[in-house]
């Protein structure tokens, strides 16, 4: 085959690629599902790695290639070319494929037991339009708690994040053994530490009128019936998480009181709670029909 035939090739393979991105892209919508590749720094942010240690060149299942640090944008989650502009470079990879050309190797980040590309995304995407199933990889392993899975969105990876987190909360506290019936979720990450400065800050005005210093647990529980269930009961007498949709009572506690905070620095101490309860309710909750329907009619226009 001459080079001509081998550009002819690659060119109809892009093609090929593209239209199947495209009819990808289309079946999501219709799904209501993301077609994006994973973004690292958004991984990163999520798993919060501690470490990072050089593996030395692997050989890697593509499947398991699963984001990207850089090019996440560029190329759907089965790293088939999303943009046009992408042709040039894509083709001149495939066409080094067809004359089995060496290229240098990919370099890769693993995490949780998935990967993602540091360098080589067009290489990637052209071998697995091709039907390679391993590819060779320089790979640095960054640390992490959670396990990954191929093809695990955003939002799959922050509940695992959001388990592991209550899990080491409860692990941490054993607030579930002393307080049975507790029921503390949140629907994103880093609340549960939150918390826990809640129970300090609480244990500390505890501990000023008193000569020793009390017990975490003491002061825990003591927060845990004196402020995180009052209010949780009011969010729910005032039907405040109706207008929250997606959200937990949990989610509403942090909100008003970091709310409540805010209001009383500029009216004072005595400002009730009730009333920052329901003033955080008016400003950013929805209220019925109308607002969802203002709402929709803003996300058109964008």
């Amino acid at each position: 085959m001459c080079l001509s035939q081998y550009d002819q090739k690659a060119k109809e393979d892009f093609t090929k690629a593209r239209s199947k991105a495209v009819f990808a892209h289309v079946l999501s919508l219709l799904k209501n599902q993301k077609d994006e590749l994973l973004s690292l720094k958004e991984v990163k942010s999520l798993v919060k790695p501690q470490s990072e240690t050089y593996r030395g060149l692997k050989t890697v299942p593509i499947s398991l290639i699963t984001g990207s640090e850089g090019r996440y944008q560029d190329f759907n989650r089965f790293f088939l070319p999303r943009r046009q502009h992408l042709r040039g470079r894509w083709v001149r990879v495939d066409m080094a494929h067809y004359q089995q050309i060496n290229l240098p190797v990919v370099q890769l980040y693993e995490i949780g037991g998935v990967y993602f590309v540091r360098d080589g995304n067009h290489r990637v995407s052209v071998a697995k339009a091709q039907g390679v199933e391993f590819i060779d990889a320089e790979v640095i392993a960054l640390s992490s708690d959670i396990t990954l899975k191929p093809g695990m969105t955003k939002e799959e990876l922050k509940k695992a994040v959001i388990g592991l987190e209550k899990k080491e909360f409860f692990r941490k506290t054993e607030l579930d053994k002393l307080r049975t019936h507790v029921q503390i979720e949140f629907s994103a990450t880093g609340r549960y530490d939150e918390i826990i400065r809640h129970i300090n800050g609480h244990k500390y005005y505890m501990n000023l009128s008193k000569e020793e210093e009390i017990p975490f647990q003491e002061g825990m529980l003591s927060w845990y019936d004196n402020i995180f269930e009052p209010i949780v009961e009011l969010i729910r007498s005032e039907k405040i998480l109706a207008s929250f949709p997606g959200r937990t009572a949990s989610d509403l506690y942090v909100w008003i009181v970091r709310h409540w905070d805010d209001l009383k620095r500029k009216y004072g101490n005595a400002y009730p709670l009730k009333d920052a309860a329901v003033d955080f309710k008016s400003r950013y909750g929805r209220s019925g029909l109308w607002s969802r329907i203002k709402d929709l009619y803003r996300r058109l226009r964008v």
